[in-house]
C-alpha cells in the first residue's frame, strides 16, 4: 500500500455535513466530500492485509485498496477507471450504500475501517468534475434489441453493459422520469437527481433508450414486447408495500410513504401537485425503523412538522456490535441517520393497534410495548398508550414486485413472490418465460442499490451469452 503504517498513524475521518439549521431550509444535498488531502489520508489507513474483505463485503466487488492506494498517490483518473470497472454508478452508491464494505474491513476488527464509501465519494465527484466520465461507443452493433423493464439501478446497469457491446437496449420506465426509486424514492437531500440526468446523457450517447410512460401491463402489453424484441429483462423493482392491517387504517392521512415522498420529489423537479400531503404542522408517526422511515423523517422535518414519532416493531439493536461473533458480516446494531439527527423521537418494540380518527380523519394512533419471546411477539400487559398522529406514514418495507407484472409474462414465482431466476450455471438470470430475464429487486426481493447494480451486472453477461453464444462482459 502507499503507506504501510497509515492505519497506525492516522484517524478516520468522516465527511462533514452542513449545519442542521441551513440544509432543513431546503432539499440540496449536503454531506460534503473529502478534499484531496483528506482523501490522502483516509486512503493511508487502508492496511496491506493480505486478504481483502471489503471487496468480498461489497456486492459488486469494489476493488477497494487498488483505489484506495490510487488515490493516497493522488492518480484520481487511474482511480476512477479502478472503481468504473467494477461499478456503473459509483455516485449512486458513494450517496446511497449502507457501505458494508466498510463493515468488512479488516481495520474494523479492532478499530475504526478504513472510509471507503467517502474515498469513492471523492474519486467520482473528481471524475465529473474533470470530465472523465465519457461515453465508451461499442465499435459495432449487433443487430439485437433487448427491452429493459424498469428504469432502477438494475435496469441502468443491465441497459448501460448491453450497450456497450453493441446491443441496442431500450429501456422502458412507467413514470414520467427515469430513475425508478432513485428518482422518485430517495430524497434530494439524499441524491441530487442531476446525477441520474448526466447518466441518462452519457447511456445515450452509447446508443441506450429511453422510454417513458411505458406501463407494461396498462398501456403496452407482454406480448407485443416479446414480439419485438430478442431478450427482455424484468428490472422494475419490489414495489408491492407492505400495509398495516388494523382498524382505522382507511382514515384520511394514513398512507404509504412512498405516496408521501415521491409528491415531493417531482415539485423538486418543478412539477405542480395541486393535492400534496405535506407535514407542515402536523404531529406525524412514522411507522417503521428502516431507511424509507428515515427519509420520511428528513422530509417531514423540511415540511415543517411539529412532532415527529418513529416507531419500530423490533427491539432496540446494540450501540456496538460484538465484533468477534460478526465480523466481517454486516452486524445489527444502533445507526441514527442524519435525519434522525435532524429531529424525531424513536422508539422500539412497539406495536401498532388502532389508528383513531374524528370525521374521517386520523387524530391518534393507539398502540403497546412488546417484547420477543423464543421469536415470537407478545404484548406487554399495561403498556397501552395512545400518542397524537396527525399523519401516519408506513414505512414498513416492500413485500414483494407488483405482481401484475409477472403476471402478464407467465413467469414462475418463487414463494415470497418474486421472479423466480437464478444466478448460477446457464441459466443465470433466465425465467421460466423463454426470453424473459430478471435482475434487482423483482427476483431477489427488496435489497440495496448495491445488489440491484451487480445483478443488472450479472444479468447482462447472460443476455449477451444468450443472444451470442458467448460475452465478455465482466461479471
Amino acid at each position: 500500500m502507499g503507506k504501510v503504517t497509515g492505519f497506525m498513524e492516522f484517524e478516520r475521518l468522516s465527511e462533514a455535513n452542513l449545519p442542521i439549521v441551513e440544509r432543513v431550509k431546503n432539499y440540496k444535498e449536503f454531506v460534503l466530500h473529502l478534499n484531496d488531502s483528506q482523501s490522502k489520508l483516509q486512503a493511508a489507513r487502508c492496511m496491506d492485509c493480505g486478504i481483502p474483505f471489503c471487496t468480498t463485503g461489497c456486492p459488486v466487488n469494489n476493488i477497494i485498496p487498488d483505489f484506495n492506494d490510487l488515490v493516497y498517490s493522488q492518480d484520481w483518473k487511474a482511480a476512477i477507471d479502478v472503481l468504473h470497472s467494477t461499478n456503473n454508478f459509483p455516485e449512486f452508491t458513494g450517496r446511497i450504500c449502507p457501505a458494508p464494505c466498510e463493515a468488512a474491513c479488516t481495520l474494523n476488527i479492532n478499530s475504526d475501517p478504513v472510509g471507503i464509501k467517502s474515498i469513492e465519494h471523492a474519486i467520482i465527484d473528481k471524475a465529473w468534475e474533470n470530465d472523465w466520465v465519457v461515453p465508451q461507443i461499442p465499435a459495432h452493433k449487433t443487430g439485437k434489441k433487448v427491452a429493459i423493464v424498469g428504469s432502477g439501478p438494475a435496469g441502468l446497469a443491465t441497459a448501460q453493459q448491453l450497450a456497450r457491446v453493441g446491443h441496442t437496449a431500450i429501456v422502458l420506465e412507467k413514470s414520467d422520469r427515469i430513475g425508478g426509486l432513485l428518482r422518485y424514492g430517495i430524497p434530494d437531500f439524499k441524491m441530487e437527481k442531476s446525477h441520474i440526468d448526466r447518466r441518462m446523457a452519457q447511456m445515450e450517447a452509447e446508443g441506450v433508450e429511453f422510454r417513458v410512460n411505458q406501463h407494461v401491463g396498462e398501456n403496452i402489453s407482454a406480448e407485443d414486447l416479446l414480439a419485438e424484441f430478442d431478450a427482455v429483462v424484468l428490472a422494475a423493482g419490489a414495489e408491492h408495500p407492505r400495509d398495516l392491517p388494523v382498524a382505522g387504517r382507511e382514515l384520511d392521512g394514513v398512507m404509504y410513504a412512498m405516496d408521501f415522498l415521491t409528491p415531493q420529489n417531482k415539485v423538486n423537479a418543478g412539477d405542480v401537485i395541486s393535492n400534496q400531503v405535506k407535514a407542515t404542522g402536523k404531529h406525524v408517526v412514522v411507522i417503521g425503523g428502516g431507511d424509507t422511515g428515515s427519509d420520511c423523517v428528513g422530509t417531514s422535518n423540511r415540511h415543517g412538522a411539529s412532532s415527529i414519532t418513529q416507531f419500530e416493531l423490533m427491539p432496540q439493536p446494540p450501540m456496538h456490535e460484538n465484533k468477534e461473533l460478526v465480523w466481517p458480516n454486516w452486524p445489527l446494531k444502533m445507526r441514527t441517520s442524519s435525519s434522525h439527527e435532524e429531529g424525531a423521537n424513536r422508539d422500539w418494540s412497539i406495536t401498532t393497534k388502532a389508528l383513531i380518527g374524528e370525521n374521517g380523519k386520523v387524530v391518534a394512533l393507539k398502540g403497546a410495548r412488546v417484547e420477543w419471546l423464543d421469536g415470537k411477539m407478545v404484548e406487554v400487559a399495561g403498556t397501552e398508550f395512545t400518542i397524537k398522529a396527525d399523519l401516519v406514514l408506513l414505512a414498513m418495507g416492500f413485500v414483494s414486485p407488483v405482481q401484475k407484472l409477472l403476471d402478464v409474462f407467465g413467469v414462475e414465482k418463487d414463494n415470497r413472490g418474486n421472479a423466480k431466476a437464478t444466478t448460477e450455471g446457464d441459466d443465470s438470470y433466465k425465467t421460466s418465460k423463454a426470453k424473459v430475464f430478471a435482475a434487482g429487486d423483482v427476483r431477489r426481493g427488496q435489497s440495496l442499490v448495491v445488489w440491484a447494480i451487480r445483478e443488472g451486472r450479472q444479468a447482462a453477461k447472460a443476455v449477451d451469452e444468450f443472444l451470442m453464444g458467448s460475452s465478455t462482459l465482466p461479471r
